[in-house]
């Protein structure tokens, strides 16, 4: 059973986060459409109501505690909480929202074209896409579930495995006239394009060529996106995951080098907090992925 006295109505919380995030009763009063008299009250009521005061008052000031920013940071996820279930419950009854955080280039270039079949199957559910490059605390941010590039270690989440990645390096057409590429001694003079978040990708690569990495001069890019466009333009070759090397190619706008497709040092994997397990929009659509790598899958041996 929760105290009340721990529990405030959201009025009251309300109050205190806008005097928080504004600074002043009378800019809170602005933001919440009331009177500075009853801001203050509010906060006044909320401080009685926890035993222990907010704010300092210096000078007509409201300084904050430390101990009421941090209660402020809480609080301010609880708000924006409540308010994305009520707005979920009154614009979509019958289905849900799943919020999604995704790997740029994934979810432009292999997620985003699959994504019409599952609304079309459950017109009642819809789904944002916010991108995240590195994982982040489920605590502290407010997604159903995430696409994740590594292992399967997501510290407190469960995975789904959707597929190994493997990498194809990629060179303009022009660059490649220029210059051919016959064996892989032709590599180590052009400039290797690397990724942030793929330090060890040339290893592997000059691995499965079966030859040693050369020293590495070219640049450093934190999204495939740019990555891509800078080999497009004849900036360097460019390591590529074949969902997007195969893109590319198709339309010519890049040419591969030598073995294609090997093997990569991880995989994507759909990961989502244990919390919200059972919640109706990420079965379905963990559900309808399970179904999409199957198909994909059968694909390959066609």
């Amino acid at each position: 059973m929760r105290s009340r006295r721990f529990v405030p109505s959201v009025s009251l919380l309300s109050a205190f986060e806008a005097v928080l995030r504004t600074g002043s009763t009378s800019a809170a009063a602005r933001d919440l459409d009331l009177t500075q008299s009853t801001v203050s009250r509010l906060l006044q009521n909320l401080e009685l109501q926890l035993g222990r005061p907010l704010f300092e008052r210096y000078r007509q000031k409201l300084i904050p505690t430390e101990a009421a920013i941090a209660y402020g940071t809480d609080i301010a996820r609880a708000l924006d909480l409540i308010q994305r279930a009520s707005m979920e419950f009154t614009t979509n009854p019958g289905g849900g929202t799943l919020s999604l955080a995704i790997l740029p280039a994934f979810g432009t270039r292999w997620l985003a074209p699959r994504l019409g079949e599952f609304l079309t199957d459950h017109p009642g559910i819809t789904v944002n896409l916010a991108t995240r490059l590195r994982r982040f605390n489920f605590d502290s941010e407010s997604f159903d579930a995430a696409i994740h590039f590594g292992t399967n270690d997501w510290r407190d989440a469960a995975h789904l495995k959707l597929f190994d990645e493997r990498l194809t390096a990629c060179i303009s057409p022009a660059l490649a006239a220029k210059r051919p590429i016959e064996s892989v001694k032709d590599v180590a003079g052009y400039h290797l394009l690397q990724l942030e978040t793929r330090p060890n990708a040339w290893k592997t690569w000059f691995g499965a060529q079966e030859a040693d990495v050369p020293q590495l001069t070219g640049m450093l890019f934190d999204q495939f996106g740019t990555m891509t466009q800078a080999a497009i333009s004849g900036l360097g070759v460019a390591l590529l995951p074949d969902y997007l090397a195969d893109v590319e190619i198709k339309e010519g706008r890049l040419v591969p080098i030598l073995k294609r497709s090997v093997a990569g040092s991880g995989a994507y994997w759909l990961v989502w907090p244990r919390s919200r397990a059972t919640y109706p929009p990420l079965n379905a659509f963990r559900e309808w992925l399970e179904g999409l790598l199957v198909e994909v899958e059968l694909q390959r041996y066609e």
